[in-house]
Order: C-alpha cells, then sequence, then structure tokens
C-alpha cells in the first residue's frame, strides 16, 4: 500500500469512531513542550481549525494549554512507541488522557500522521467526516493540538477538543 492509502484508510476506519466524541500515558516530560517550529505549526492548525468553524458558524476555539499538554504527549507516545492510535499503548483514552493533563471536560481527539504541513493536516481532517465532524463541533469551545516527529521527520499530529 502507498503511504497516501495507508492514510486514507487509516483515516476511513477511524472516522467512524471520532463522532461524538467516543474515541478512545506515559510519556517522557519533553512531550509537554514543543520546539519552536513545532509550536508554530500546532498553532497554525488552531488558526485553520478555526477559520473552518467560523465559515460553518460556529464559534472559534480558544487554545487551552492543558489539551495542548495531553496532545503533545499522545504525539510524542505514538513516536517513541511505533504505533498510531487513538489509545495509547497503556490502554488510555482521550479522556484519560487530557484528565493527567488537568482538563476535565474533553470532548473528542482527531490524529492524523505523515501530514507535513498544518494546511495539509486540516485538509485531510475537513474531507474525513468524522474529524470534520470533530471540527465543527460547536459545543466545543477549547483546543490543544501537539506535533511530534520521528527521526526521519515524519509528523504525527493529535488535536484534542474540550468543552469549557
Amino acid at each position: 500500500m502507498t503511504n497516501l492509502l495507508r492514510r486514507a484508510a487509516a483515516l476511513a476506519a477511524m472516522s467512524t469512531a471520532l463522532v461524538g466524541g467516543a474515541i478512545l500515558g506515559t510519556t517522557p516530560a519533553s512531550a509537554a513542550t514543543a520546539p519552536s517550529s513545532d509550536a508554530t505549526f500546532e498553532a497554525r492548525v488552531v488558526k485553520l481549525t478555526n477559520d473552518n468553524r467560523v465559515k460553518n458558524g460556529c464559534a472559534a476555539l480558544r487554545t487551552e494549554a492543558k489539551l495542548t499538554t495531553a496532545a503533545r504527549a499522545h504525539s510524542a507516545d505514538m513516536v517513541a512507541k511505533n504505533y498510531f492510535s487513538h489509545t495509547g499503548k497503556d490502554g488510555s483514552t482521550f479522556l484519560v488522557r487530557a484528565k493527567r493533563a488537568g482538563y476535565t471536560t474533553a470532548s473528542a481527539e482527531n490524529i492524523a500522521w505523515g501530514y507535513r504541513t498544518p494546511e495539509a493536516v486540516v485538509t485531510a481532517w475537513m474531507k474525513s467526516p468524522g474529524h470534520k465532524a470533530n471540527i465543527l463541533n460547536c459545543k466545543s469551545k477549547s483546543v490543544g493540538v501537539g506535533l511530534a516527529k520521528k527521526a526521519d521527520g515524519t509528523p504525527y499530529w493529535t488535536q484534542m477538543f474540550g468543552t469549557v
């Protein structure tokens, strides 16, 4: 399977599980902070996400530091332990990971890998019904985005949404 087909298959398989927050840990301490270029990419994902929300009648999301910490930790865990899943290697769901970071009202999670720019990952999410539903859920009020990269530069993205 080509990388594009593998990514499309993974996105399609997970989009059903994402709707309504029905998505299914321990990471290096460095997961809480991102290199400045990664943080710039994360901020760009938030902007593009908000552009799509406003275009579709939802309020812009505010960036939530605790969700960002949880999202970065999940991306770093997927990179460090070589997997791609909404379920952490320790069995954790996005709800558990958000609570570990001190955030108690997480509502949904989007993940992706291989998309090298914020524009590419947000475009892919907007083309997937489940991911798009998470982005355009007007009940969400906050967001955190985490980006981690494998040694070869392959990016792993996590986007977490919250209701406060």
